[in-house]
């Protein structure tokens, strides 16, 4: 085999361009393996663990490009180079505008200029460039939402309190996913209006429950996102306070459901301070906080039953039937396979949320669990790379995402960790999310499928697949594609957390 590269000083793309790129030449004639990324010292790590980082790539820094495949012979490598450097000029040049073609706004007052009855930016610039996009918009009387990361503590503070001020609404930094008006914006899915509003301060916490909202036949008025930061002190909640008031006043909004991992002291008082003035039924999630609900699913359940105007306790019942029938299908599962390889879970998530809600369902029932993000009585990783243990690794922390698409839309590196999980000695079962929509990976199943064939002939694969009918991926056909490559595939993310407990719970059984 052949290992070639190239580096281009200063030659910057963002993250979607460069995998759509990489994965287009990795398509060649003679091409085994592309990867065309920023030189990131997270990039290089995952080039090293790939055995593609060259010797002149380690000088390399966050500015610079790295072109790098392996082929079959030096032709390939140079046609799949020239392929590559062709692909991203082309990107370089602006396209040539017709006659008639409007003029293409250049900064937030031309938007404004050329849409005047706009009242929402969506900005998603590099992070040292967006709390200057954001008060241009709040200066033209737009609510924001802040997609960009990498915002100081002190911008958010002071873009929130201006907002605030102005009766508008900063959602973010770091905000993933809303849904105004019906419209899902960033990641975010297809889901009807209805009479539940969500306020979020976890992205694929609030895709996970306007998901079974409206598999359960319900609906939502408005899910409005804030960012993680916003619940600490330091930023005293703002945005999540001005979202529940804002529903709370909102007469189509029935139910409230706040999602989020546990607030800070401060915010969580203002919180439940506010929750007992609203003359409205409100379900709480805080993550990890312990109590009913305790889960994404037990909250959307809870929110629906009040909407439908029916008795909460049937929910939980009802969740508590399916988990007796999801530890029945656990032994039947276990008992198919002789000898199953090695005794611990791996679980490999892209949405941070469902990492955390992972480890709260699966305290109880394994011992020793770890994460690079641990919550309750987890433990913390040595290194994300090196997973031990029944390990729970968020693969959207900044260790793995800088320089990078997130791990929803690109799944290379978690494509990678799969298998090399699937031969490892102690692995017994894979968790994995998928998780459809917006913004998300438009062909799971395409990249998945050949993945899992391979996993499950060591291993137990369990995917929680996270998505609506409306979806443009095609729900349906994404769990059949799943199923029929081996792995066991559940509606929620809950349930196939339970499902790979119990499954590695009966395997260290079956092992004494």
């Amino acid at each position: 085999m052949n290992i070639s590269g190239r580096i281009k000083q200063g030659f910057y793309f963002d993250s979607v361009t460069l995998m759509r790129t990489g994965r287009e030449v990795a398509g060649l004639p003679g091409v085994v393996e592309a990867s065309v990324v920023m030189a990131t010292e997270a990039n290089k790590s995952i080039l090293d663990m790939s055995g593609l980082l060259l010797p002149e790539f380690k000088k390399t820094g966050d500015q610079d490009l790295l072109i790098v495949v392996k082929t079959k012979d030096a032709k390939a490598a140079n046609e799949a180079l020239s392929k590559a450097e062709d692909m991203l000029s082309r990107k370089k040049k602006p396209a040539a505008a017709g006659a008639s073609a409007a003029p293409v706004p250049r900064d937030i007052a031309s938007a404004v200029a050329a849409l005047p009855g706009a009242n929402l930016a969506l900005i998603s610039v590099a992070g040292r460039h967006a709390a200057r996009e954001a008060r241009k918009a709040l200066a033209k009387g737009l609510h924001v939402m802040l997609f960009s990361d990498n915002v100081s503590l002190e911008d958010e503070v002071a873009l929130k309190k201006a907002a605030h001020k102005k009766g508008l609404i900063v959602m973010g930094p770091d905000c993933g996913t809303s849904i105004l008006n019906g419209v899902p914006l960033a990641f975010a899915n297809v889901v009807p209006r209805g009479p539940i509003g969500i306020v979020g301060a976890a992205g694929t916490g609030t895709q996970e429950v306007s998901c079974i909202i409206a598999n359960e036949g319900s609906g939502v008025s408005q899910a409005i996102g804030t960012g993680g930061r916003d619940i600490k002190d330091a930023v005293g909640g703002i945005t999540f306070l001005d979202a529940m008031q804002a529903l709370a006043d909102d007469p189509a909004t029935k139910v409230l459901l706040l999602v989020a991992k546990p607030p800070q002291p401060g915010v969580l008082k203002k919180i439940y301070t506010l929750i007992r003035k609203i003359q409205k039924p409100v379900v709480a999630l805080l993550i990890g906080e312990g109590g009913t609900p305790a889960t994404l699913e037990q909250a959307a359940l809870l929110a629906v039953a009040h909407a439908n105007g029916q008795d909460p306790v049937k929910a939980i019942e009802r969740l508590v039937r399916r988990d007796e029938i999801l530890k029945d299908e656990a032994r039947a599962i276990v008992a198919k396979r002789r000898k199953p390889q090695g005794r611990y879970l791996r679980g490999l998530f892209s949405g941070g949320t469902f990492c955390a809600e992972a480890q709260v369902v699966l305290d109880g029932v394994l011992r020793h669990v770890y994460s690079n993000a641990p919550l309750g009585d987890s433990h913390k990783l040595k290194s994300a790379w090196k997973p031990e243990k029944n390990a729970i690794i968020d693969l959207g922390e900044d260790e793995f995402t800088v320089g990078r698409a997130h791990p929803m839309i690109d799944y290379t590196l978690r494509n990678k960790m799969i298998l090399d999980e699937a031969a490892h000695p102690e692995t017994a079962v894979i968790l994995i999310d998928v998780v459809l929509g917006y913004g998300a990976n438009l062909d799971p199943a395409a990249e998945l499928v050949p993945v899992i064939q391979k996993a499950a002939k060591k291993v137990f694969v369990v995917a929680g697949v996270t998505g609506t009918v409306g979806d443009p991926q095609n729900r349906a056909q994404v769990v059949e594609a799943l199923r029929a490559a081996g792995a066991h595939v559940q509606l929620t993310n809950a349930a196939a957390c339970k499902l790979a407990g119990f499954i590695a719970a009966e395997v260290v059984r079956n092992n004494r």
